[in-house]
């Protein structure tokens, strides 16, 4: 069995991911940590645990983690994850990190977007990003994963296989997401607060998001230029699911038969990934580890639409495949 603590567990994404390890038949979860004060038992935090798991959340040095882990799943915030993962990686864990503190390539934009140091910097660059279906081979074997944010993977998954083609143009691309409250994380804030989020839907840090260097990065990757997206979230009244609409333009007289056939093609075999016919809604991936992805021709655009759960295939179903990935176990195992 493959040991595996969990820090930051009182979060959203943390109880997606101890409920698919509770399943897992490779994994035993043997710490949770969290910064409560007397030890409650995570069913106390999160009551769907009652009766299946009755571990206590604790405050761990990371040697104490180290000393019961060979991996560690960090759902702690931007800037705490970083300063585990350096100290976790010496004592011979692996880490996959819910943060953004090593999806980015580069300090310069890591600062420009997140307004901070880094407490890691030197090893930005060379981190493998944790999107199975784009970097499976470098994820086996990884010590260190960055598993990526929920808009950029609804994003890059429908827009990398027609820019690897050539079949749009790596200029003009917009990005419309709207996403579940869950999104915003377990922390009240005043946004996201019944009142103010129910019956209403509005667009939020328009041209600011962070999420924005990841796709750009990500896309650029693929393309035979570099790429730089107009990226707008839009914080929708329900509690999970993005929904992706992206605006591109065709290289050339591309038919919306070339765009599915290609989609199909790419994503053949992914355990993951649905292309499908259908328009995708959020209903169709709630509570299930996959993006479901379709294309379109209208007029003198390509319009790709993709969907998935932002807590599984956003984040912890998808630190799952990397988990799998990372220690040659099918990839779709306990998902």
């Amino acid at each position: 069995m493959i040991r595996v603590a969990i820090l930051g567990a009182t979060g959203y994404t943390a109880l997606e991911l101890i409920q698919i390890l509770l399943r897992h038949p490779e994994a035993e979860i043997t710490a949770l940590t969290s910064r409560q004060e007397g030890n409650p038992p995570i069913s106390s935090i999160h009551p769907q645990l009652t009766a299946r798991i009755d571990m206590p959340l604790e405050s761990l040095s990371y040697d104490e983690v180290a000393d019961r882990a060979d991996c560690v799943f960090s759902c702690l915030p931007h800037g705490a994850s970083a300063e585990a993962v350096a100290p976790l990686l010496a004592a011979g864990c692996k880490v996959i990190d819910f943060s953004a503190d090593y999806r980015l390539d580069t300090l310069e934009v890591f600062e420009q977007w997140y307004g901070a140091g880094h407490p890691d910097a030197n090893r930005l660059g060379t981190v493998v990003y944790g999107l199975p279906e784009l970097f499976r081979e470098k994820i086996r074997g990884a010590q260190l994963v960055a598993n990526p944010g929920c808009y950029p993977t609804s994003a890059n998954l429908a827009l990398v296989p027609l820019l690897v083609a050539g079949l749009i143009d790596s200029r003009g691309i917009v990005i419309d997401s709207k996403s579940g409250v869950s999104g915003a994380g377990r922390t009240p804030k005043l946004a996201t607060l019944y009142p103010e989020c129910n019956e209403s839907i509005s667009a939020y840090n328009v041209g600011q998001h962070r999420h924005t260097p990841e796709i750009d990065q990500t896309l650029s990757a693929f393309s035979s230029k570099p790429v730089e997206v107009i990226f707008t979230p839009h914080l929708t009244p329900m509690t999970r699911g993005i929904l992706s609409t992206a605006y591109s333009y065709p290289q050339g007289d591309v038919s919306e038969t070339q765009l599915m056939d290609q989609l199909r093609e790419f994503y053949s075999g992914q355990p993951c990934v649905r292309v499908v016919e259908h328009l995708p809604a959020t209903r169709h991936c709630s509570g299930t580890p996959f993006c479901d992805i379709t294309a379109r021709r209208v007029r003198d655009r390509v319009v790709t639409i993709s969907c998935l759960d932002n807590l599984l295939k956003g984040a912890s179903s998808m630190a799952v495949q990397n988990f799998n990935l990372m220690y040659d176990l099918p990839e779709a195992m306990a998902l």
